[in-house]
């Protein structure tokens, strides 16, 4: 009589139904929350291959820098709303059992005289401590967090952050970057160079009210953001690159995802059809015509602007076009993405290099065997 194989051998077979019968522990949950001078914004998200899945998210206009250009500080009422919105994000941290997460302050927390108060009070009142993070850092985050968005067949991409009280450019390499391995590699690609604009759609909306005539208060605006914006040398050496049309725009905040939204005529904002969207230079300038020919209520009226960004979006408008007419290129990537999704892969990133390392040891008799090291 055969032995039985392995496969239908009794052991073997009860071994497979423990497997079967066992659960799968779930992967752990990171959290991000990005706490701007407009937006509150969180994701909740486990990872997934080299990127990740999303759990949960919450966003909320906060408003949290109304009134800083005038008084250089946050009013009790902006950091009510934020402290309120910021306990759904710490109820929904707790809920979610995250393991890792990050909190960042950016443009309003650096401009107030209190910002550093404020943020002590979000500690004691959710349990949230928030790291208030350079204009650099914000660059660097918003590129790492559309690094999917950028074409590798071009040289250069100039990513795009119009926030609410500043508007951060990166000039990245991507020549470097493709000779790097690109994508493929798993790397980052190097930023040229990078500045920070202290003009974003709430502090440009406040020092410029709307007018009646609209279009020399739209000009004004365009203007007074086009003569702040610098150019630093390492942009310069890649102007050649642009001139000769060899690279991208990136666009990563609201006020570009609400052009695109514009431009597709939807009849409600849909992320699956805007992220990672392909407009032509025209299109997205057409797109901030539309909305520049109308008054506040017609613009509450588009469905992917309603009442929320109606005051601020020709701000931000103003902004993306002046950036535009400085570095002009054919086509802009858009992106529903920013702050959030650069800490996650950060977070997810440094937590595998640490599991890494915990096995080293493992290791330890094979390397003393042979004399290698790492």
């Amino acid at each position: 009589m055969a032995e039985p194989s392995a496969r239908s051998a009794p052991g073997n077979d009860a071994a497979a139904r423990k497997r079967k019968g066992r659960k799968r522990a779930p992967s752990p949950v990171y959290g991000a929350i990005d706490l701007g001078t407009n937006n509150c914004r969180m994701l909740l998200a486990q990872r997934s291959g080299s990127s990740f899945h999303v759990v949960d998210a919450f966003s909320r206009v906060v408003r949290l820098g109304e009134g800083i250009t005038g008084s250089g500080a946050l009013s009790q009422g902006a950091m009510d709303r934020a402290v309120e919105a910021l306990k759904i994000c710490a109820d929904k941290i707790r809920r979610h059992n995250v393991v890792k997460h990050r909190s960042i302050a950016t443009q309003a927390c650096r401009m107030a005289d209190n910002g550093a108060e404020f943020l002590e009070r979000v500690e004691r009142e959710t349990g949230l401590t928030f790291d208030l993070i350079s204009a650099e850092e914000e660059a660097r985050l918003a590129v790492h967090g559309c690094v999917d968005l950028l074409d590798e067949e071009k040289d250069a991409a100039l990513v795009i952050d119009i926030g609410g009280g500043s508007t951060e450019l990166s000039w990245v390499d991507l020549a470097e970057w493709r000779r790097r391995g690109g994508r493929a590699s798993g790397g980052r690609p190097p930023m040229k160079s990078w500045t920070s604009t202290p003009v974003g759609v709430v502090t440009l909306s406040e020092r410029f009210p709307e007018r009646e005539d609209r279009a020399d208060w739209y000009d004004e605006m365009k203007t007074y953001a086009r003569d702040l914006m610098k150019s630093p040398r390492g942009a310069r050496a890649m102007r050649p690159i642009f001139d000769e049309g060899r690279a991208h725009l990136v666009g990563t905040s609201g006020t570009v995802t609400s052009i695109a939204g514009v431009h597709l005529r939807l009849p409600r904002y849909d992320r699956s059809k805007v992220d990672g969207l392909w407009m032509s230079g025209d299109e997205a300038l057409e797109a901030c015509k539309h909305l520049r020919e109308l008054d506040i209520h017609g613009r509450s009226q588009e469905p992917t602007i309603g009442a929320d960004r109606a005051e601020l979006v020709l701000a931000g408008c103003a902004i993306y076009e002046a950036v535009a007419e400085l570095w002009p290129a054919e086509r802009l990537r858009v992106g529903d993405r920013g702050l959030r999704e650069g800490m996650l892969l950060n977070l997810m990133r440094k937590s595998k290099k640490r599991r890494r390392r915990r096995r080293k040891p493992g290791a330890d008799a094979a390397s003393a065997a042979t004399g290698s090291g790492e």
